[in-house]
């Protein structure tokens, strides 16, 4: 499985990642050009992020405007919904207004902070993004 973690929040970004790694090979974005960047360029060398953790406080580009980019190239590129790439919007807001913005655009999962690392498992599992029987059982 290949994993993004993009998140600006360094002890953030560094725990996401050492939890993650354990289920897959992670990159990292620390802004949303990064993220999206990155994800770019993994759809045009052929391998494709199958999760995505995208934090929505993040600078240049926040993660709602990154999350809804990547459904419009999704959308343009005839990508059928089974394919999309799964994402799970993260974030320190206690916002609802953002979190319903987020579900609008198609995430998959929302997880506040701090990471509760049982839930993400358990949202990783419900989208197929980690069998079950693994770490966290």
């Amino acid at each position: 499985m290949k994993i993004l973690i993009a998140e600006d929040d360094m002890t953030s970004r560094r725990f996401l990642l050492k939890f993650l790694s354990q289920y897959g090979e992670c990159d990292v974005a620390v802004d949303g050009m990064e993220a999206l960047d990155a994800y770019l360029i993994s759809v045009k060398e052929t391998e494709p992020y199958d999760v995505i953790c995208l934090d929505i406080m993040m600078p240049k580009v926040d993660g709602i405007k990154v999350l809804k980019a990547i459904r419009d190239f999704e959308k343009q590129r005839g990508i059928m919904p089974d394919k999309k790439v799964k994402i799970i919007m993260i974030t320190a807001l206690a916002d609802t207004e953002h979190v319903h913005k987020a579900f609008e655009l198609d995430c998959v999962a929302y997880a506040s902070k701090p990471i509760d690392t049982d839930k993400l498992i358990e949202v990783m599992k419900n989208l197929d993004a980690i069998k079950k029987g693994t770490a966290g059982d």
